[in-house]
């Protein structure tokens, strides 16, 4: 099964927790390929990066996906998330929303369109266990394709 593993990448911090996250579903479920959007690699000209290029190449990892984990944490989830998540719904793949963080919000502590078109994953923020979540995230992924 191949996985795009959507969240925010702009920080080190968010690197990292998508990489172990994404290491530790391998790891519990060795069949599964995680598309990584920070470790797709575009060709860029004058150290600025070719925004028309990384759309395009998430776009077709999307398409090539048989499913999307999205990281839905923060006061309101990264934008591009919740596109991905969107257009990943309109395609008819299934979404499993991660979300760690306690702040509330409006339907199930997320925007109500990310919480109605995912099947949500929510993990008490105290708890830190990401092999618990990664369990979690894979039996989800069962029920899908």
């Amino acid at each position: 099964m191949k996985i795009y593993l959507a969240g925010p990448l702009f920080t080190q911090a968010e690197r990292r927790w998508n990489r172990e996250l994404a290491s530790t579903l391998i790891k519990l479920k060795p069949d599964l390929e995680i598309i990584l959007p920070q470790d797709i690699e575009v060709e860029s000209g004058d150290n600025n990066p070719d925004f028309a290029a990384i759309f395009k190449r998430n776009v077709e990892s999307i398409e090539n996906s048989d499913a999307i984990v999205a990281i839905l944490d923060g006061s309101d989830p990264d934008s591009g998330t919740a596109w991905e998540c969107g257009y990943a719904y309109a395609k008819g793949k299934p979404v499993i929303g991660v979300r760690t963080d306690f702040r509330a919000s409006e339907d199930e502590n997320l925007n109500a369109m990310l919480s109605q078109s995912s099947d949500i994953v929510f993990q008490e923020s105290l708890n830190e266990d990401i092999v618990e979540l990664s369990r979690e995230i894979i039996e989800r992924l069962g029920g899908s394709k």
